[in-house]
């Protein structure tokens, strides 16, 4: 597996900069919107899908009983919410396309 690089909020708002000509500051303003608008809907509950790309899908995780693996002692995992990410099938299609 190839070592890359890690995107970042800069890196999103330069693409904005460059391809659609807003100033640094109103793009770096516009992903800050973005990731706003989507933690908001997902602290309420909701699912966040981008269509073409994929979704956050948030999950509910009943208490169940785990095992130290050190130990092996039995303890109970408290109920809580997980948050996963399903990739789009277009997305899938185009991350093996390389």
């Amino acid at each position: 597996m190839r070592s890359v690089g890690t995107l970042t909020r800069a890196d999103l708002a330069e693409t904005i900069n460059r391809k659609m000509g807003f100033s640094r500051a109103e793009s770096l303003d516009m992903v800050e919107a973005i990731l706003g608008k989507m933690s908001d809907a997902l602290a309420r509950g909701e699912n966040v899908k981008i269509s073409g790309f994929g979704s956050f899908v948030l999950r509910d995780k009943n208490e169940r009983i785990g095992r130290n693996p050190k130990t092996g002692i039995e303890v109970p995992i408290t109920p809580r919410r997980v948050m996963t990410f399903r990739a789009s099938q277009l997305l899938k299609e185009r991350i093996v396309k390389g």
